[in-house]
């Protein structure tokens, strides 16, 4: 199976466990928030295991870096704890984040173009940055016209900000894998690697959205 169809298949799987969590929350089980401190806590394990398996000279070349990482993952982890108790504010955050890397990836391989920053990731164009915003920031007014059938512009300056972020996110965990001499953080989705590789787009844009909503 090519590394496109498994990508694709461990997409669908991904949101279909979003959509049985939103279920449960439509239940009453806070399905959301369980759902959003495992993912998270998920990451700070698979941070821990890179430090532990990577090399001691490269570790103590590096500990500050890894180290701050390490710890805003903690911040990431209370970020999910209480965005998590407002559901359909996550499930907007992960629909963002979903549909600017999605045409993040897209667009960035049809169009092509100049790289944002070759020595970080090889294939993040700037036609791809600016397509992941378009398509983030749609996303965000089409939720907001399918639960209040009304236009919210103030979803528009969110879209635009959580996509961006997102994007900023990947290219730190870009940057952190660099320094350990890692493709992925992990296995544990085919086709996309470990729970930090597939949601780095949160390392900025939850905790944006705790401050906000604090």
């Amino acid at each position: 199976m090519s590394n496109t169809m498994q990508r694709i298949i461990v997409a669908f799987i991904m949101v279909a466990i979003v959509l049985v969590a939103g279920l449960g929350e439509y239940f009453g089980v806070p399905a959301v928030k369980y759902l959003s401190m495992l993912v998270a806590i998920g990451m700070i394990i698979e941070m821990l295991v890179c430090i532990i398996n990577t090399p001691r000279e490269t570790v103590k070349k590096n500990w500050w870096q890894f180290t701050a990482f390490l710890g805003w993952l903690f911040i990431v982890f209370a970020a999910a704890s209480y965005v998590g108790t407002r559901p359909w504010i996550m499930l907007l955050l992960l629909l963002i984040i979903c549909c600017a890397d999605i045409g993040a990836w897209f667009f960035g391989r049809l169009l092509g173009g100049d790289k944002m920053w070759e020595r970080l990731s090889a294939h993040k164009t700037w036609s791809g940055q600016i397509a992941g915003i378009l398509c983030g920031t749609f996303a965000s007014i089409l939720y907001g016209l399918l639960g209040t059938d009304t236009f919210l512009p103030q979803l528009m300056w969110i879209g635009i900000s959580i996509a961006l972020l997102s994007q900023y996110g990947d290219l730190t965990a870009s940057w952190i894998k660099r320094k350990m001499g890692l493709k992925d953080f992990g296995r544990i989705l085919p086709g996309h690697g470990g729970l930090l590789d597939r949601f780095d787009g949160w390392i900025y844009a939850l905790p944006l959205i705790w401050f906000v909503m604090l």
